[in-house]
């Protein structure tokens, strides 16, 4: 079945001639690069955008997989908080986030006058809530995983299964996402989120959100790491006040999918 499914990929992402690619450094987008790499060959770049909101570890891990795959990879810049619609945060945040990216991606796109974006939307991505992908299809961007029927799950043993180094890699979405909606996005709010997951990452931690409610920081680390959060509480909690939050603690549930939005 997995091979069925990526003969389909192969066959959509041939169709396209040339394509610029929407690439996170996540493990879908990684997998669609490695893809339309051997496809499509010297037709396909991979495009990586940085901005306040891109989590900064990341583009290391962007430029270490570009370069295994060996895929042309160029680096843009977006600055999402100049959009007031986004910098509000409602519901639909990330439906002005990735119009932002898309539009420069377009704008690349032109001027190699390849015919597509691709992006690595999956099957799965259809079960949640993600407003972004309004945008996906405002655009007219492929997902050559979604269409060919490919699941998360698919995905990660392709990854392996291709010797993608990022393959076991846990999402770590746009920074913007570990703030309430309807709390406002600022530069300062991000700057410390960031800080805060870098610190932690730097004690140990594969899967961590620092959730930001004002003067709050609510800590989720994954379910098999919150005995050693707990163990090391007191020493994460001033580590946080020190980037200016007066409260700080572990969330006792661990990591949970929107985080940000749920009691």
């Amino acid at each position: 079945m997995i091979d069925e499914k990526l003969s389909r990929m192969k066959s959509v992402i041939s169709e396209c001639g040339g394509a610029v690619i929407a690439f996170s450094g996540g493990v879908d987008s990684s997998l669609v690069c490695a893809v339309a790499q051997e496809v499509l060959g010297d037709n396909v770049v991979a495009v990586t955008a940085i901005s306040p909101t891109y989590p900064p570890g990341e583009i290391e891990v962007a430029k270490k997989v570009a370069k295994r795959i060996g895929i042309k990879h160029k680096i843009i810049t977006t600055n999402e908080l100049e959009d007031k619609n986004f910098t509000k945060n409602p519901a639909e945040r990330c439906y002005y986030c990735k119009s932002e990216l898309l539009r420069k991606l377009d704008g690349v796109r032109k001027k190699l006058r390849f015919e597509k974006i691709l992006d690595g939307t999956n099957r799965d991505d259809f079960s949640d809530f993600r407003p972004g992908l309004r945008a996906v299809e405002k655009f007219n961007v492929l997902s050559p995983l979604a269409l060919a029927g490919m699941t998360k799950e698919d995905v990660r043993e392709l990854a392996v299964k291709l010797g993608l180094p990022n393959a076991d890699k846990p999402a770590n979405p746009c920074l913007a996402s570990r703030i309430p909606f309807g709390q406002k996005i600022t530069r300062r709010k991000l700057q410390r989120i960031a800080k805060g997951e870098e610190f932690m990452r730097s004690l140990g931690f594969r899967v961590v959100r620092v959730r930001d409610h004002g003067d709050f920081a609510r800590v989720e680390v994954g379910k098999d790491e919150l005995k050693k959060a707990k163990k090391l509480e007191r020493k994460i909690v001033a580590a946080l006040k020190k980037l200016g939050y007066a409260r700080a603690e572990i969330d006792p549930r661990g990591y949970r999918l929107g985080g940000s939005n749920l009691s």
